[in-house]
């Protein structure tokens, strides 16, 4: 029988002495050693990451972090895999463990309201709620949730600036009373509901746990969110079971692709992807067909 390892999305904002932010990363990169990998980002304003193991190691590494920070809450997300969703553990240390790029946003101090999967629903069909999608074009290409906007963004240091010049816009369209966002696992949310909040905006909420708790609460049958929601590791995207779903990545340009993406004439394993194929120089595609070769013969080896 194969071996079903634990994934655990978490991140909590919460103050960290610079200090003590080394101490807290070797103690967690000890971990390497209890077979779990994954990748953490800590920063003075809080945790952010993702973990797999074993169900006691992903246990005792949850714990520990509790204990170093002394936290009850870690927003996390569950879900359950037959193959590792890293290769190994990494623990970086970032200025903000959600790259916004606006040092003065604080969601320790100021932010939206929570709201769970099971009133989430509600927000959604409400015609005076906007529903806003915080996550990158790419991400909302593969799913998102009914009735939202997607402020097609490549990154989350864009957002402040999607704000800045079409938040307004939208609001003014109609009778504008909520404005509700939401994200992969929650974080990218909240912070973002930290900037409206210093904007001034009113009555504005996040959904607490992102898609990937929303889908672990909620039933498919009472589910809007439609598609599948992309994932930041091995696995790409999870669907509504929160069971690997149909993309893969170009291992060129990194982005997601559907089978029918890979079906296409332009489509070279390793190489190109549509997204890609005027993007790189000929030297570039020698490397990454190198590369492929490489990869190609290591599953060779595995099958003998």
């Amino acid at each position: 029988m194969k071996k079903e390892y634990k994934i655990v999305s978490f991140y909590c904002f919460i103050s960290i002495n610079k200090k003590y932010i080394e101490v807290i990363k070797h103690k967690l990169l000890e971990f390497e050693t209890h077979d779990l990998t994954g990748l953490i980002i800590l920063g003075q304003e809080g945790i952010n990451g993702t973990a797999c193991g074993t169900e006691v190691s992903i246990n005792t590494f949850i714990e520990l972090i509790k204990k170093l920070l002394e936290l009850n809450d870690l927003n996390i997300k569950e879900s359950y895999s037959f193959k590792r969703s890293f290769k190994k553990l990494k623990v970086k240390v970032k200025n903000e463990i959600v790259t916004m790029g606006i040092d003065e946003i604080n969601p320790n101090l100021n932010k939206g309201t929570y709201v769970d999967s099971y009133n989430w629903n509600k927000l959604l069909e409400d015609k005076n709620t906007l529903i806003i999608d915080t996550r990158n074009h790419y991400e909302v290409s593969l799913g998102t949730f009914k009735n939202s906007i997607n402020p097609n963004t490549k990154n989350f240091r864009e957002f402040p600036k999607w704000v800045e010049m079409n938040l307004d816009e939208h609001i003014n369209k109609k009778e504008i009373k909520n404005i509700a966002m939401f994200c992969t696992g929650g974080i990218r949310c909240e912070k973002a509901t930290s900037l409206l909040k210093k904007k001034g905006y009113k009555n504005v909420f996040h959904l607490k746990g992102g898609i990937l708790k929303y889908l672990e609460e909620i039933p498919n049958n009472q589910s809007l969110y439609k598609g599948e929601c992309y994932v930041f590791d091995d696995r790409v995207a999870l669907d509504q079971d929160l069971q690997k779903g149909s993309y893969s990545i170009c291992h060129a340009c990194g982005m997601p692709l559907s089978k029918e993406d890979k079906s296409r004439d332009d489509y070279i394993e390793g190489i190109q992807c549509y997204l890609c194929v005027d993007k790189f120089s000929d030297n570039d595609r020698k490397r990454f067909a190198e590369r492929q070769n490489h990869f190609n013969n290591l599953k060779n080896l595995k099958h003998k």
